[in-house]
């Protein structure tokens, strides 16, 4: 009887352990620090509102990428590097790490978009 307690508790320990380490491998990492201020100036620059609009709220051309949900740095720079649809792909020779952060951080720094309900000439 005592045998079986002991396995049974090396095998949840097990699984505890190896739960752990599966969340800890999962954790998205944090996206490099960026400047808000030259990530606007870089939006701007370089076009992005063109199609997503001033402060990526979209447009008729491209799709909202400001806040709420925003991505994950990691996939946001898959997307700018790797696009797919009518989206040029911007490159490291083209867009350095540093500057996408910088855009990155803009966007994160937006506020979210209010309610419908709350805009009185949309009632």
């Amino acid at each position: 009887m005592r045998m079986l307690f002991v396995g049974i508790a090396l095998a949840v320990l097990t699984v505890a352990i190896g739960l752990a380490e599966a969340t800890t491998q999962q954790t998205a990492p944090a996206a490099p620090a960026g400047n808000a201020k030259t990530g606007q100036t870089l939006f701007l620059k370089i076009g992005c509102y063109q199609c997503h609009g001033n402060e990526g709220q979209g447009g008729a051309a491209g799709p909202r990428i400001g806040r709420s949900p925003m991505l994950a740095f990691r996939n946001f720079t898959a997307y700018v590097r790797a696009p797919r649809g009518e989206m040029p792909p911007y490159t490291e020779k083209v867009l350095a790490e540093k500057d996408l952060a910088d855009i990155y951080a803009y966007l994160s720094s937006l506020p979210p978009a209010l309610p419908v309900e709350s805009i009185p000439l949309l009632k």
